[in-house]
């Protein structure tokens, strides 16, 4: 069993969820992020990303930028643009994108079962980046983004919730400028303890996406514990943030990558040191080569596209790391052919996500890069294999779409 706990939430007032909501901090530069503000002084990207209140020299983690940052969350409160909600509640949150829906449960996990197992992780995580959303969340005293969850589909959840929502009237819906709609009930009364006894009722959940912000959080409410050490358990300290999708209502895209070189091989000589483990085959029709199965990967340089088809026996279908197309690439094209041997900290590589389409990566081939490699879709069950066998994916091996908005729901550790 898992636990879900229902919270107070801290949203935006009726008329700023709009202008409030922002992409994830961790999916934009500080320079894009300052862009993206001009004119909205209420962006929750001066909470996630207060160093753009800030001039462009200061670091992004002195102790500045978090100051400024619980001072903006402070001035949203006192301005009215955030008020908090009386009574403990789940929320529903819906997301649109071309048509298609995914429906998840927001409330707040437990850091227990993040420590023992029962929400899985499939990424590493940086000490870096877990340190800056610690204090982040730290000196504001409330997780502010949710963690994106999965778990295996559960009909009596989804019966649950469209009851729900075919009944009620959404508290925010909205459509962001990318064209995403976001729609938010509030899920309260006699669903807070039939939510609570569905999760019971579920073995495990997975980190689809926010591995730093939920390690960051889990060790929040670790630090909080040892400041607190006659705790009982069910303070706001020890549950984070999250939102739940099932498994069969999620999209992953494609995760590209570019190279900056070759290793020193002109373009004939690298197509034949890949014949070894690949055929590859020239693509003549119109538009890019987008791989329409696994196990085919598309490849662009020289101005031309090209098809790689995985010879037989090249990995180890039994493995779920092994047989992944972003470890096939890693293990038998950039570390032995391209000598990039740690994608995490090579600079002669570059991720590119699937939402920013296949002709990004001939542009920037044509800009800065050598070559570029176009791969099929990572899948939900692919993730969760991984997860359940406690490997560790490669780095940039799922992009999901769509984003969650922060600022719309946030959770205070103390009250």
């Amino acid at each position: 069993m898992v636990r879900m706990k229902p919270f107070k939430a801290v949203r935006p007032a009726k008329g700023y969820e709009e202008k409030v909501a922002a992409l994830p901090y961790d999916v934009m530069t500080s320079d894009e992020a300052r862009r993206m503000v001009e004119g909205n002084p209420y962006s929750f990207l001066h909470i996630d990303k207060a160093e753009i209140d800030l001039p462009p020299s200061v670091d992004l983690y002195d102790a500045s930028v978090y100051a400024r940052a619980k001072e903006n969350f402070e001035r949203f409160a006192s301005e009215g643009v955030f008020v908090q909600d009386e009574r403990r509640n789940f929320y529903i949150y819906r997301l649109t994108m071309d048509g298609r829906a995914q429906t998840g449960l927001v409330g707040c996990a437990s850091i227990d079962d993040y420590l023992n197992d029962k929400i899985k992780k499939h990424e590493l995580t940086r000490e870096e980046k877990e340190k800056d959303r610690i204090r982040h969340v730290d000196t504001l005293d409330a997780n502010t983004g949710p963690i994106f969850l999965t778990c295996r589909p559960n009909a009596r959840l989804d019966e649950v919730i469209e009851a729900w929502i075919s009944e009620h009237a959404p508290l925010f819906d909205f459509v962001a400028d990318d064209g995403v709609a976001h729609t938010i009930w509030t899920a309260d009364g006699e669903i807070v303890p039939e939510i609570e006894r569905i999760f019971e009722g579920i073995d495990a959940l997975y980190i689809a996406d926010g591995h730093h912000r939920c390690a960051s959080a889990v060790k929040v409410g670790l630090k909080r514990r040892e400041s607190d050490p006659a705790y009982k358990g069910d303070e706001e300290f020890n549950f984070f943030l999250s939102v739940v999708f099932p498994s069969n209502q999620l999209r992953i895209l494609d995760y590209n990558r570019v190279v900056k070189d070759l290793n020193g091989y002109a373009i004939d000589a690298f197509l034949e040191k890949l014949g070894k483990g690949f055929v590859a085959e020239r693509y003549d029709a119109e538009g890019p080569y987008r791989p329409e199965a696994k196990h085919s990967i598309g490849l662009y340089t020289g101005g031309h596209w090209y098809k790689m088809t995985t010879r037989e026996g090249l990995f180890d279908e039994n493995d779920p790391v092994s047989r992944l197309d972003v470890s096939i690439l890693q293990d038998n094209v950039l570390r032995p052919i391209l000598g990039i041997d740690d994608p995490r900290t090579d600079k002669r590589i570059d991720f590119i996500g699937g939402i920013r389409g296949l002709k990004e990566l001939e542009r920037r081939v044509a800009d800065d890069m050598a070559a570029a490699f176009a791969m099929y879709p990572t899948t939900v069950e692919d993730l969760m294999d991984i997860a359940d066998a406690n490997r560790i994916m490669p780095p940039k091996s799922t992009w999901f779409e769509p984003k969650l908005r922060s600022g719309l729901l946030i959770h205070r550790l103390s009250e």
